[in-house]
């Protein structure tokens, strides 16, 4: 089974689908005369994202590649790669996901990557791709456990990409509730509640592919008026810079007034918005 071949199909299928959405909704915009210069920007800085992020990903992804199979070598099983063993890695790689991202979401280190794309006052299909340069190391130490279970490395980066690639068309308002499905699924309904900084949103519906990891671990919250989108505290900027940077300079600050190691690493591992001070 060509397993690079089928990522490549699975990519290229959702980005079309990404395509189509985001061409409606630029002509939504158009036609409803609400397609403004701020609109453009914070496309262009979502976009902006895609830079580093590449640069550094393409690395990432290969010592993810080589670490797994070093793993895979040392193991005296496999999981042959199989219709079933690719549809098994990708539902672990999405159990995996939802604690991969729930952890970024408590961890001010981690944080400082997936606060990148969290920053956009917007919801469009832009916004799916904006990412913090980074974030990619955090996910390839997440996913260790499924090379220790005997996963071939390339099912294991089929399972990851699988679940990154589903949400890029979550994040739209054009699409509504989708009725059964969402039950199930994560939906663009689910999402929306994930991207919103009003207190009852904040830190919710975590999952990739399926919404039922959140309603089992209680980070369930359906959607009722509509989110406001961004980070809690006030960033509102289109500069590319500050955006793929915006948690370092919070961080750096904090980690100065640090007086012992004991500080430093409270800083480094709790929740964003831990007061060193209280």
């Amino acid at each position: 089974m060509n397993v690079e071949s089928l990522t490549t199909q699975i990519d290229d299928a959702f980005f079309l689908i990404g395509g189509a959405i985001l061409l409606i909704e630029i002509a939504e915009l158009l036609f409803k005369r609400e397609f403004k210069a701020k609109t453009f920007g914070e496309m262009l800085a979502s976009a902006s994202t895609q830079i580093p992020y590449l640069l550094v990903e393409t690395f990432i992804l290969t010592g993810a590649y080589g670490i797994y199979w070093i793993i895979a070598q040392g193991l005296p099983w496999t999981i042959p790669v199989t219709w079933w063993s690719l549809v098994l890695v990708v539902l672990l790689a999405d159990v995996t996901y939802y604690w991969e991202h729930r952890i970024a979401h408590e961890v001010r280190l981690l944080w400082t990557q997936h606060a990148v794309h969290h920053s956009s006052r917007d919801m469009n299909i832009i916004t799916g791709i904006r990412f913090g340069p980074f974030e990619g190391v955090w996910s390839l130490i997440a996913h260790i456990p499924l090379a220790l279970m005997g996963f071939a490395p390339e099912a294991i980066i089929l399972g990851v990409i699988a679940v990154l690639v589903y949400q890029t068309w979550l994040h739209t308002e054009l699409i509504g509730k989708l009725g059964p499905l969402e039950r199930v699924l994560n939906t663009p309904s689910h999402h929306r509640v994930h991207h919103g900084c009003d207190d009852k949103y904040l830190d919710k519906n975590y999952g990739g592919i399926f919404i039922i990891w959140d309603r089992i671990w209680g980070t369930f919250q359906i959607e009722e008026e509509t989110p406001r989108y961004g980070l809690k505290r006030d960033f509102n900027s289109q500069n590319p810079i500050r955006v793929w940077f915006s948690e370092w300079p919070g961080l750096v600050i904090d980690l100065s007034h640090s007086k012992s190691m004991r500080e430093t690493l409270a800083i480094l591992s709790r929740p964003p918005g831990w007061d060193l001070k209280k």
